[in-house]
């Protein structure tokens, strides 16, 4: 019988595609390409869709914004949703068996990069339809069935876009991939404007600046007790305050120490006997199981915001998620916060005092978290081709052999056993704990946002000291 993947074949010469470069890209030309992304990808995030009617209401995806790198009522409304979700589902898939993939074959590498990449495209198209048909975008009725047509259309072909940007910088043109930078572009700006924001909200205490630092200023040039105007501006609800900014900061110098834990495993060129020795890091698969947990979290607040509206007294309903908007809401979204259900034991407390209100609730969280990030970050190895043997064939490539063993694949593979699994799974469970200690410490952005900006900043900066494109003064 043909396997699902020989399906796929068919379809890959009408899908779009990036061509890989004929020859690899100067460090110069790769900064470029990945800057000329950038630009596009953030132009996208400002123009509107055309023929929307924003209706007040909660945002199914306000709390996964920061990470999805989505732009309310923007052309990137989608952001890289789509693209990570259809990553997920074929992880799910090929852990679950129903994919048969040789990971040694091109061909089956090719057909699982085609299935994703069509999977992509048709969550792109679902969720824009979703979108319109629920309403985010005002009634259809109200809007029209052709303006209602068009919209889906903007937003298929924006995620489109963001698919090919993707691509783009994953086949050599630019440096890592376009989840990587758009997740920490948006990250950063979104530290950026807390920071600065020149906004002013009222939040029952009257109007106050919505930037940590600009509100600091305001209330010690403009406040009689410059104590209170400090402690306002330290400890003030609902809005940025300076010790946000600082566990900020606190997380980023954390997640770049755990950054340089390592195993040096002592290998030798086979033919000179010059040593060459290889890491395996704590973080073996780097970000990607918070990336895949996130996916998997927004949509099951997007499903059950959904449900919850249409059908609020729904018993199965209530137990997937219950939403109330709270009454003063930071960034003026009418953002909805889940208060029982699923989605409420999988949302992130947002202090040390949750631990002693709700402490069932921050037991649950932390242990969902690590044992997802572990699952996910072990199970990725054999996707992305970190699995033992495959690293132990690349180093078979390279004439790397281990001092006083026989070169063979073989052995280089049984030492690898040793460290590969174990780390994959011990690393996703510190991502997962980083990620909790942020959201309880209140950082910018959220914990999970955070350690994706620090740990996709960390790897720019290492695949730009490879290239030695650096000033020789940069130096981690």
């Amino acid at each position: 019988m043909p396997r699902i993947l020989d399906m796929v074949e068919p379809l890959l010469g009408v899908l779009p595609e990036v061509e890989r470069p004929t020859k690899r890209q100067a460090a110069s030309d790769r900064v470029l390409w990945s800057g000329l992304a950038l630009f596009i990808f953030l132009v996208c995030c400002q123009i509107p869709v055309y023929g929307i009617r924003p209706k007040s209401g909660a945002d199914p995806f306000y709390w996964m914004r920061v990470i999805l790198a989505g732009n309310k009522g923007t052309l990137m409304e989608l952001g890289i949703s789509p693209i990570v979700t259809a990553s997920l589902i074929m992880q799910l898939l090929q852990g679950a068996k129903l994919l048969q993939i040789d990971e040694r074959s091109a061909r089956d590498r090719k057909l699982f990069a085609g299935a994703q990449k069509i999977f992509g495209l048709v969550i792109t198209v679902v969720e824009s339809i979703a979108y319109v048909m629920t309403g985010i975008y005002g009634d259809v009725k109200d809007v029209g069935f052709f303006t209602s047509f068009l919209i889906v259309i903007q937003l298929t072909t924006s995620g489109v876009i963001c698919i090919l940007l993707d691509e783009l910088l994953q086949k050599g043109y630019g440096f890592g991939s376009g989840i990587s930078l758009f997740i920490a572009v948006n990250i950063c700006e979104t530290i950026v404007w807390k920071s600065f924001s020149p906004f002013t909200m009222n939040t029952g205490r009257g109007a106050e600046f919505e930037g940590a630092i600009i509100a600091l200023v305001h209330q010690l040039l403009q406040g009689t007790s410059k104590t209170k105007a400090l402690k306002d501006a330290f400890y003030r609800p609902h809005l940025p305050n300076i010790m946000n900014l600082l566990s900020t900061g606190l997380v980023f110098l954390v997640v770049t120490f755990f950054q340089g834990f390592a195993v040096m495993i002592n290998l030798v060129q086979a033919n000179s006997k010059q040593p060459a020795p290889q890491k395996i890091r704590l973080f073996y698969t780097s970000n990607m199981p918070i990336i895949l947990q996130t996916a998997l979290v927004s949509n099951l607040y997007f499903f059950s915001q959904i449900m919850h509206k249409r059908f609020p007294t729904n018993v199965f309903v209530r137990m997937l998620g219950t939403w109330e908007e709270p009454e003063f809401a930071s960034g003026g979204y009418g953002q909805s916060v889940p208060v029982a259900g699923l989605a409420y034991y999988v949302s992130p407390p947002q202090s040390f005092a949750d631990l002693i209100e709700d402490p069932f609730h921050v037991a649950f969280y932390a242990c969902f978290i690590m044992a997802t990030c572990a699952l996910f970050s072990k199970t990725w190895i054999g996707i992305s081709q970190q699995s033992p043997r495959d690293v132990a064939e690349q180093w078979h490539a390279q004439g790397l052999v281990m001092p006083g063993f026989q070169q063979s694949k073989e052995n280089l593979q049984a030492q690898l056993e040793h460290y590969v699994p174990t780390a994959a799974a011990l690393g996703g469970m510190c991502i997962g704990a980083l990620t909790i200690l942020a959201d309880f410490l209140g950082a910018i952005g959220s914990g999970t946002g955070i350690l994706l900006a620090v740990t996709f900043i960390y790897q720019y900066y290492e695949q730009l000291e490879q290239e030695q494109y650096l000033p020789a003064w940069i130096k981690i």
